[in-house]
This record gives C-alpha cells, structure tokens and sequence, in this order.
C-alpha cells in the first residue's frame, strides 16, 4: 500500500484506467486489503448519504496484490493492519481471522473474477457482491477463495443471479478482463490499493489517508496513520455527480 492524500487531475482522454462513462467511478482494489475495505465503505456510505445511489456506481477493478507481489499477502500483515484500520472504520466490519492457518484465502483472483462477471448482471450485482465478499472475509472469517463460498456470499447479497455467476466462474469468462486490468495497474499507473479514478481523469490514491510502517514492514511492523480525512469522499461523489 502506498498512500497520498492529494486528488490530482490528468489529462488524457484514452487513459484505460479511466471509467468509460461519468456516471461510473473506477476504483482498483484487492478484497484483502485493508486499507480498500476502509475505501470502499466510504464510498457506499458517502454515496448513500449524497442521495447519488442509482446515479453514480463503482466500477471494482482488479488490483491483484498476489501478482504485484508474487505471493500471498500474508496473514501477519494483513492482522496487524485490523485494529489500526478498523478504528477508523468499526461499522465497516472487522474480525481477526479465527479459523486455522489453512484455511486461509490463499487467492483472491476468483472472487476478484467474481466481481467482475457480476457486472454483465448490472452494477447494482457487482457492487453487492463486492461490498459482501470484503464483509465476508473482513468480519466473517470465511475463506473467500473457494468457489462455493463465493457463491453462498452471492446468494446472501439478493442481488446476484447466481447460476449466471457460476457459469462465468465456471467457464472463465471474466479472468481476462482481471488480468486486464492488472496491465493497465502495472509499472505504476495504479499506485495501490484503493486508487479511484473519475471519468474527468481525477484520481486520489488511499483517498485521504497517509500511513508509512513502524518497527519493519508489511508482516513485521505495524501501520501508523499520519492523517485520514474522510472528507475527500464526498468531494470525490460530488465531482462525479457533476459529470453527470
């Protein structure tokens, strides 16, 4: 996770990390990053409070930490950011992990497939199941790398077709668009997990959080906020609104 607070416009029209219409804002996230989890309550909560829902949607895109990284993100890592990230946000929904370390997601990739095949259902679906595949993970405990449990998480959200998600699980429709999306992330065009992109080329990296690690890395130390301004969100939806 790198972080900056700023939202800095660009410039180019063909950017393809850019969302393809206004009334849609892209948001490249993992589902087991911490610091996406905080990101994404914000912007359904923000969202919700501004009256904007049925008029802007989140386009989640894959930002896939496990190819960025060439390994799983690891469990130490990942538990020393939940009390530091669920203060916060509490109502976002927190858990440390109470299974055994084998259960443990060891992939995010077909759940991130997931999302993205929900899309062809409507946004409505790929932000639901977004959104209860994080809960389902952050505050649940559940192994969201398993196909079945991808699809109970669907199931529960109401908002799924679930047979129509399976066939795309099952036939792989939507890895290419996943992997896609990494290559539009890579060599720095996506800084970290959460970035947002308007369609207007407005962009805010960890909206308005900075955090830099104390006593060693990611997996030894621990994060340390420095500033979080919540108020970047609704700066951001109301931008977006007036691209409408």
């Amino acid at each position: 996770m790198t972080s900056t607070p700023d939202v800095v416009p660009e410039t180019t029209t063909t950017d393809p990390r850019l969302p393809a219409a206004p009334d849609t804002i892209a948001v490249y996230t993992d589902l087991n990053c911490s610091f996406a989890h905080v990101a994404v309550h914000r912007l359904h909560e923000t969202r919700r409070r501004l009256g904007l829902e049925g008029r802007v949607w989140f386009d989640f895109r894959a930002f896939p930490l496990e190819l960025f990284n060439r390994e799983v993100n690891a469990r130490p890592g990942v538990d020393s950011e939940i009390s530091v990230l669920g203060s916060l946000e509490p109502e976002a929904g927190w858990q440390l992990w109470q299974g055994p370390d084998w259960t443990y997601p060891v992939t995010t990739l077909p759940a991130l497939e997931a999302v993205h095949a929900a899309k062809s259902q409507s946004w409505h679906a790929s932000e639901q199941l977004d959104r209860a595949l994080r809960r389902a993970f952050w505050a649940q405990g559940r192994c969201i790398s398993q196909r079945h449990v991808i699809l109970e998480v669907a199931e529960e959200t109401g908002a799924v077709d679930v047979d129509l998600l399976a066939a795309a699980l099952d036939s792989g429709t939507a890895r290419p668009a996943i992997m896609s999306q990494y290559d539009s992330a890579r060599d720095g065009r996506v800084n970290c997990s959460p970035h947002v992109f308007l369609h207007d080329g407005t962009d805010a990296a960890n909206p308005g959080i900075r955090a830099r690690w104390i006593n060693g890395g990611f997996g030894t130390g621990y994060p340390y906020i420095d500033e979080d301004r919540p108020e970047i969100y609704e700066k951001l939806l109301r931008q977006a609104a007036e691209l409408l």
